[in-house]
Parts: C-alpha cells; sequence; structure tokens
C-alpha cells in the first residue's frame, strides 16, 4: 500500500516521508516563515505544513474578544501588513496597545493571499512541497487554488463532517490527524474519507507531549484497524527519541513540528524541534532504514574472510 504525494511515496517499501509542520510557528512574519522553509529544505523533508483558517468562521465572536496579551513586535506587524481592521488598530492605538484580544492574535497569524503566492513560489524555487490543513470551507477552497498536493485534517477538524466531506471532493490525498479522538470517531471519520488514498497519523493533543501519555503502541492498532490505509505519527513531544521510535515500530510518515529557536515567542514553540534536531532526526531514520534490511539471516560477502581468520572449527 502506497500513496503518492507531489512526485514522493508514502508506504511500505518507501522511505519515511517527512513533514515539517511550520503552522502558526512563523508569528505572522513571511522573513520566518521562508527560514523555516530553508530549515525543512536543507534537512531532507519532503514537505512542509502551515493551517489555514478564516478566522471569523473557526471562532466565536466571544473568543475573538477575549483578552489575550500578545507581543507588541507580531501586533505591530500585523498593522504594517494590513490584516487588521479599522475598528482593531483604533482600540490598540487608543489603549498604547495594551487591550489586545485572541482575535487580534488570530488575525496576526493568518498569511494572506499574496503571502500564499510569496510561499509557493519560495517552495518551488527551494524544491520543496507545501500545503496546509484548512479549518474550514473557505479555506479549502483558497488552498485549492495553489493546486495543493495533499490535503492535511488537523485533529480539531476530525469530528466535522461537512469539512471532511468537503476535503474528499477535492480528490487528494488525505492525511488524518486523530490527536483528541476515540476510535470510534476515528473509524466514522474514516468511512467518510475512504481507506483509499488516506494517510491516519497517530497522535497526542498535548503541547508538549509527555512521554507518558503518547502510547505508541495505537501505530500497530490503527495499521490492524485500517489496514487499506497508510499509518503514521505526529509528534508533540520533546526531543527526538520518541519520533525514531515511531519510524522504528512503522510510522510511515512523521510530522514534526519545527521553529527557529523553541525560547520564541508562540504556544507551539517549546513543542517544537529546532534546525540541529530535525537535521538529526531525518539522518537518524534514514541510517534505520538503511540498517533495517530484509530480515533474512544470512552470512554476507565481507563476513567471508572473517570466519577464516577466526572460526577454529567449522563442523557444521
Amino acid at each position: 500500500m502506497s500513496i503518492r504525494i507531489g512526485q514522493s511515496y508514502v508506504g511500505e517499501g518507501h522511505p519515511v516521508f517527512f513533514v515539517a509542520e511550520i503552522g502558526i510557528n512563523h508569528n505572522g512574519d513571511i522573513a520566518i516563515a521562508k527560514k523555516l522553509i530553508d530549515v525543512a529544505a536543507e534537512s531532507g523533508c519532503n514537505a512542509v505544513k502551515f493551517q489555514k483558517r478564516t478566522i471569523p468562521v473557526v471562532y466565536t465572536q466571544e473568543e475573538l474578544t477575549r483578552p489575550r496579551e500578545v507581543p507588541f513586535d507580531v501586533i505591530d506587524s500585523a498593522i504594517k501588513r494590513k490584516v487588521l481592521s479599522t475598528e482593531s488598530i483604533k482600540r490598540l492605538t487608543d489603549s498604547n496597545y495594551k487591550k489586545t484580544t485572541n482575535g487580534d492574535l488570530k488575525w496576526a497569524l493568518e498569511f494572506t493571499a499574496d503571502e500564499y503566492k510569496e510561499i509557493d513560489m519560495y517552495c518551488k524555487q527551494k524544491g520543496i512541497m507545501w500545503f496546509a490543513s484548512p479549518w474550514d470551507e473557505a479555506s479549502v477552497d483558497f488552498l485549492d487554488k495553489f493546486d495543493q498536493p495533499c490535503y492535511k485534517i488537523a485533529s480539531p477538524s476530525l469530528t466535522d463532517k461537512g469539512l471532511l466531506k468537503h476535503i474528499k471532493s477535492k480528490g487528494k490525498p488525505i492525511i488524518l490527524s486523530t490527536g483528541m479522538s476515540t476510535m470510534e470517531q476515528i473509524e466514522k471519520a474514516v468511512e467518510i474519507l475512504g481507506e483509499k488514498n488516506l494517510i491516519i497519523l497517530h497522535c497526542v493533543s498535548t503541547y508538549p507531549a509527555e512521554h507518558e501519555e503518547i502510547n505508541l503502541n495505537a501505530i500497530y492498532t490503527l495499521k490492524k484497524r485500517f489496514s487499506n490505509s497508510v499509518i503514521g505519527y505526529s509528534g508533540h513531544e520533546r526531543g527526538l527519541q520518541i519520533s525514531f521510535a515511531a519510524g522504528a515500530i512503522g510510522a510511515l510518515l512523521i510530522e514534526r513540528h519545527i521553529t527557529l529557536d523553541r525560547t520564541m515567542w508562540g504556544s507551539d514553540q517549546a513543542a517544537s524541534i529546532e534546525p540541529k534536531g530535525l537535521e538529526t532526526l531525518i539522518r537518524d531514520i534514514r541510517a534505520f532504514e538503511r540498517a533495517r534490511g530484509d530480515g533474512i539471516k544470512k552470512v554476507i560477502g565481507k563476513e567471508t574472510p572473517i570466519i577464516a581468520k577466526l572460526r577454529r572449527k567449522q563442523d557444521f
């Protein structure tokens, strides 16, 4: 079972497919996004991933107006990028940029159509695929204009029947994260999406996830239950060991958030991998793939002279 994403294949017999989740770690700054794309491309990732939302659809007005502390540089950048409303700018100006809301942050973290065009061109220059997880139907249609190689369904969206059907209608490979979901909910989502052309990721939606919470054996459970789909892993833990272990026990796609620096401001930074860590993880997974072999126990050619040198007797 294998699935084609762009010019790459995901599945048994193919190298682990690496997705570098940029998500919102760019903090609304296209320059940071480009640096993260550079990191992913130079480390050997297959793709980078963003998140796309239609803010008034995804969040309630109550949630958008909730007070939330937002750094000045993020707000200042949002004003310069013209992604905040006139009313928001007046409120922020009158309060000396102190009365920030959750809505200010959500708008600040959304790239515009022109910025996504810039991302699209930059990824093509760097020779790396990009796609995004749309959180609503309008975002699906927006991303469709960029001829996405696949669609990613984020864990919070797994139970959104209308969104799942709309993504399915695009006829592209689908990656489904399963954090915060029961097996029954996953089964219902897969019933809508179909097992064909589907990659299901084991995931735990805590940021960062503690080792005791991760339950890697669920990868085996998903493989057994959804034998016609490809199974992978989306990790939010600190460090590299768990993601390496996921690849070693059979995850065929691995997704990790990446960051330039885990101490940067942002809710996902602490659960992300820095550039050196990403390079190390991919290097070690590739080494494991070379060492895994075919499982047939045999004498290899380079052992023959060692036999002659070290074996005192060979009675059988």
